[in-house]
């Protein structure tokens, strides 16, 4: 992948896997495969293949995430926030905590990003609010140090 262009493919890679985290949080009997199936295909493999990732594991990781979620934000279940920004949240912590495929600062600044494009007037603020909770809450040896293994690169599209 070009240097130039990756923080643009990266970007777009999670504004669609935010559309389809959502896709699947109301269509409750699709899977990942499904949602990316029936999602208008990237012409740029590239996003395609990064928007597979980030859809499939924090879709499956959605459980471990919400514990995160849980764990660290008083008051907030994952089941009252509003969808977005549960699909936001999910997927930062996916890239930044659980896989350490993105550092953190960029996780959260594109999490927030994508909330203030898809979700209600206050979903920067608080999406901002919550990653900022949880990953001060979590200790280092959780967070982005290095990549794990058999995850995507990391990620160096900092703004």
């Amino acid at each position: 992948m070009s240097r130039s262009f990756l923080p643009q493919k990266r970007h777009r890679a999670r504004e669609v896997a935010l559309q389809l985290l959502y896709s699947l949080e109301l269509r409750k009997n699709q899977t990942s495969d499904d949602a990316l199936e029936y999602f208008p295909p990237e012409d740029d493999p590239e996003i395609r293949e990064y928007t597979r990732f980030l859809v499939t594991g924090a879709w499956e990781r959605r459980e471990e995430i919400d514990d995160l979620i849980r764990r660290h934000v008083t008051g907030w279940r994952p089941e009252r926030m509003v969808t977005v920004d549960r699909a936001a949240v999910r997927l930062a912590l996916f890239e930044c905590v659980l896989t350490k495929s993105t550092p953190v600062a960029v996780a959260i600044s594109e999490a927030v990003e994508l909330a203030k494009t898809f979700g209600t007037e206050d979903s920067g603020k608080f999406v901002n609010g919550v990653l900022g909770r949880i990953v001060r809450e979590t200790p280092q040896a959780e967070q982005n140090e290095e990549p794990s293994r058999g995850t995507e690169p990391s990620d160096t599209d900092r703004r």
